[in-house]
C-alpha cells in the first residue's frame, strides 16, 4: 500500500503521521507541486491522499492547488481515503463547495477543542476526551461543506474538524507536530508577522504526554481505516 502526501512548503511536512504509516508498513511518496518544474504525480494509482498545512490561502490563484482541489474532489467521490490538516483541510472543504474566508482571529499555540457529539463516537476520535488541547497555526476557517459530519470545534474557530463519509477527514488543527516542528516555525522568517500577534511564548513541549498520546491514536486508527476501505487494501 502507498499513499500521495502533498506539501506546501518544506517545515509543514508529515510529522507525527510518518511513523504511523511506517508501523504499518505503509509506503509515502510525495508529491511537490508548488516547487516550479515539479513531477505531477497521478493520484488515482495510490491507496490514499494526505494535503498538509501552508501559508498560503486556497483562494489565492495558484493552479496547483487548483489542481489538487479537483483531485480532492475526485477522490471524495470515489470513496478513497482523504487527510487534510489546516489548509489541507481548508482545501477539502472548498472542494466540497464550502467557504473558505478568514477566521474572527488567529490562532497561535496551544488552544483547547470540544469534541462534538458526532465527535465522541468517530471512528478517529472515540475515546479521547471530551476536551482536549490541541496545536494551532491558522488565520483562516471554513463553513462545513454539504453533507459532512461536524467533529470538533474551538471558542474562537466553530469548525475544527469534519468528516465527509466514512474515509474523508479534516482537520483545522495540527495534531502532526513535533516540538521540534515548533520550535523551527516559530523560528522561520516567514512567520515573523504571525509571531507578533502571539502575546505568549509558545512552549514546545506543552501537554507532550497526552498530545503524543492523542496524535498515535488518531493517526493510527486512520491508517487503519485506510488499510480496510482503499479501493486497493
Amino acid at each position: 500500500m502507498r499513499v500521495l502526501a502533498f506539501r506546501h512548503v518544506p517545515i509543514e511536512h508529515l510529522g507525527r503521521i510518518e511513523p504511523e504509516l511506517q508501523r504499518r508498513a505503509i509506503g509515502i511518496d510525495f508529491a511537490d507541486l508548488y516547487l516550479p518544474g515539479a513531477e505531477v504525480p497521478d493520484p488515482a494509482q495510490y491507496d490514499g491522499l494526505i494535503f498538509m498545512g501552508g501559508p498560503m490561502s486556497v483562494n489565492d490563484s495558484l493552479p496547483y492547488l487548483e489542481q489538487e482541489s479537483r483531485w480532492i474532489a475526485r477522490a471524495v467521490e470515489a470513496g478513497r481515503p482523504v487527510l487534510g490538516v489546516c489548509l489541507g483541510a481548508q482545501l477539502i472543504a472548498k472542494a466540497l463547495g464550502a467557504r473558505v474566508y478568514p477566521n474572527a482571529v488567529k490562532e497561535i499555540g496551544w488552544f483547547d477543542i470540544d469534541l462534538t457529539g458526532e465527535g465522541t463516537t468517530d471512528p478517529l476520535f472515540a475515546g479521547a476526551g471530551p476536551r482536549e488541547t490541541v496545536f494551532q497555526w491558522h488565520g483562516e476557517t471554513f463553513d462545513l461543506p454539504r453533507g459532512a459530519r461536524w467533529l470538533a470545534a474551538s471558542p474562537a474557530c466553530r469548525h475544527q474538524a469534519f468528516r465527509v463519509g466514512a474515509n474523508a477527514y479534516a482537520l483545522q488543527f495540527h495534531l502532526e507536530v513535533t516540538p521540534q516542528m515548533i520550535t523551527d516555525w516559530c523560528a522561520q522568517d516567514a512567520n515573523c508577522g504571525d509571531r507578533r500577534e502571539v502575546t505568549a511564548l509558545i512552549d514546545a513541549q506543552w501537554n507532550a504526554a497526552r498530545f503524543t498520546e492523542l496524535s498515535q491514536q488518531v493517526f493510527g486508527r486512520l491508517c487503519d481505516l485506510l488499510a480496510i476501505q482503499s479501493p486497493r487494501g
